[in-house]
């Protein structure tokens, strides 16, 4: 069976932001993030943030894979839901260095807002071009779901953005 590099790529590009991101939370999370926020304990590296990234990551990147495949590619029926994804993507790539970089919990509760609605956006998109890529996105709705709440009880409950 030959290798299939426009698969291979589509599933690799999503974990780029992913590993970037890394290099921004990881002295974070001790020295800030755990320190400063309760909820931090419940939510920390421990439970495994990175494997669940990478497969969310990977599993988007499939799915988008499989929306450019049955769609037409970026001239076809494919190219709005391929643009949801594409924005979809920086606005999570974004978060990170909003949250843990700049700590700016007042702009990441807005970001994810935007980023949660732009994810719900695409898999509806995806799944009407095709269901299994639609499918593919729901544990990241999931996980994301989580995440705005997470985001948003830090910012309630710390004072906004005066813990940097």
């Amino acid at each position: 069976m030959p290798v299939n590099l426009p698969m291979i790529g589509a599933m690799v590009l999503p974990n780029i932001g992913g590993w970037a991101g890394a290099f921004i939370t990881k002295p974070n999370i001790p020295t800030w993030y755990e320190v400063t926020f309760e909820e931090a304990r419940v939510a920390s590296s421990e439970l495994g943030v990175c494997p669940v990234w990478t497969s969310l990551y990977t599993s988007m990147g499939y799915a988008s894979y499989l929306v450019y495949q049955s769609g037409g590619g970026f001239e076809g029926e494919a190219r709005v839901p391929l643009m949801l994804y594409a924005s979809q993507l920086a606005l999570n790539w974004a978060w990170t260095p909003l949250f843990f970089g700049a700590k700016k919990l007042g702009l990441s509760v807005i970001e994810i807002g935007l980023l949660y609605g732009n994810i719900l956006a695409c898999a509806y998109a995806f799944s009407n071009v095709n269901r299994t890529a639609g499918l593919l996105m729901l544990p990241y709705i999931a996980w994301s779901t989580l995440a705005c709440a997470l985001t948003y009880c830090i910012w309630r409950d710390n004072g906004g953005d005066k813990n940097k």
